[in-house]
C-alpha cells in the first residue's frame, strides 16, 4: 500500500503543477523571455511574479508595459566620461523603429538614436556592479556602441526587456514574413558566447601586446580598454573553416613583448591574430568558444557582414 500512496502523491504533485503552469502560464507573449537556471537572479525572481503574484499570464492588459510597442521612461545611465549613473529619459518606440535616450529632460533631439533592427540587450549584474545592470548595444555606422542602464525597480527593468525583444520580434516578422515563431525568437536578443581579458598585438605583431576586455558577440570579436567602455576599440570578424579562418593554440614561434604565458593564433584570409591568455583554462574556454564558430558554416547575411570588416581602413 505504501508504494502506491508515495507514487499518487508524486503523481498528484506533478500534474498539480502541470495544471498551475498551464494555468498561469497561458497567455506567455511569443516573444516574452523565459529564463533558465543560468539567468540573473533578476530574471528568475521576476517571473515568478509575474506568473503568480501579477498574474501577467492570465489577463493580457497586464502585458501592456511591454507589448504596447511603445514605452518611456526614466533610466539610470552609465556616463562615459566619469562613470557616474545619470538618470536619462528613454523612449522605445516600435512606430520610429527606435530606442532614445535624452541627456536633457526637455531636449527636442535625442542624444542617441538606437534602431530596433541592430538593437542587443543583456544583463550584465557583475559588469555594471548594480543588480538590475542592463547592457544594451546597437551598430553605429556598423561599429557597436554600448549603454549601461539600471532601475531600482527590478520589475520596470524586465519590462524594459522584453518590450524590447517585443520590438524586435515585430521588426522581424515584417523583415522575414512567414517565418516561423521558432527561428525568429533566438534573434531577439542574444547573451554574449564568452567575455574577458586577454591581451593582444597588432597587425605587425612587433609592438607588444597589451590586456584588453574581450567580448565575443556571435561571429564579432570585439575588444575594449575597459569592459564598461562606449565604443569598442576594434572588432575581428571570426568566419567559418570553409572560409579560410583556423584557430591554433600557441603564438608564432618568433613572437615576443608578451607577459600572459597560453596563447591563440587565429588564421583569417587576411592575417593572422595573436591572443594571450592569463590561465590555461581561459586558453581552452576561449579556443573553445573560436572554434564553435569556425566550425558553424556560414550564413549568407554574414558574408555581407564579413565583407565590411575586410573593407574597413
Amino acid at each position: 500500500g505504501v508504494v502506491c500512496v508515495c507514487v499518487w502523491g508524486s503523481f498528484m504533485a506533478s500534474n498539480g503543477n502541470n495544471a498551475a503552469k498551464a494555468k498561469y502560464e497561458q497567455k506567455v507573449p511569443v516573444f516574452y523571455y523565459r529564463p533558465t537556471h543560468t539567468d540573473c537572479q533578476l530574471l528568475r525572481e521576476q517571473w515568478i511574479r509575474a506568473k503568480y503574484e501579477r498574474k501577467e499570464f492570465v489577463c493580457v492588459e497586464r502585458q501592456e508595459p511591454y507589448s504596447a510597442g511603445y514605452r518611456e521612461g526614466f533610466l539610470w545611465k552609465r556616463g562615459r566620461d566619469n562613470g557616474q549613473f545619470l538618470s536619462r529619459k528613454c523612449i522605445l518606440s516600435e512606430r520610429d523603429g527606435a530606442l532614445k535616450y535624452y541627456n536633457k529632460h526637455d531636449a527636442r533631439e535625442p542624444k542617441a538614436l538606437m534602431k530596433i533592427h541592430t538593437l542587443n540587450a543583456s544583463f550584465q549584474p557583475g559588469k555594471i556592479g548594480q543588480p538590475h545592470g542592463l547592457q544594451v548595444t546597437y551598430l553605429k555606422d556598423n561599429s557597436t556602441r554600448n549603454i549601461f542602464v539600471y532601475h531600482k525597480d527590478g520589475k520596470e527593468m524586465v519590462d524594459w526587456f522584453n518590450a524590447i525583444r517585443a520590438a524586435r520580434f515585430h521588426y522581424l516578422q515584417v523583415a522575414f514574413p512567414g517565418a516561423h515563431h521558432a527561428d525568429l525568437v533566438p534573434k531577439l536578443t542574444r547573451n554574449y558566447i564568452k567575455e574577458g581579458y586577454m591581451e593582444k598585438t597588432g597587425p605587425k605583431h612587433t609592438e607588444g601586446f597589451k590586456k584588453r576586455w574581450f567580448t565575443m558577440d556571435d561571429r564579432r570579436l570585439m575588444y575594449f580598454k575597459d569592459p564598461l567602455d562606449a565604443y569598442a576599440r576594434g572588432e575581428v570578424f571570426i568566419g567559418s573553416k570553409e572560409n579560410s579562418y583556423i584557430v591554433l593554440p600557441g603564438l608564432p614561434p618568433s613572437t615576443q613583448g608578451y607577459h600572459w604565458q597560453f596563447g591563440i593564433t587565429i588564421v583569417t584570409p587576411d592575417r593572422k591574430f595573436l591572443f594571450t591568455c592569463e590561465t590555461e583554462e581561459e586558453q581552452q574556454d576561449w579556443m573553445a568558444a573560436f572554434q564553435g564558430l569556425v566550425n558553424r558554416p556560414m550564413l549568407p547575411q554574414e558574408y555581407a557582414v564579413e565583407a565590411h570588416f575586410k573593407h574597413k581602413p
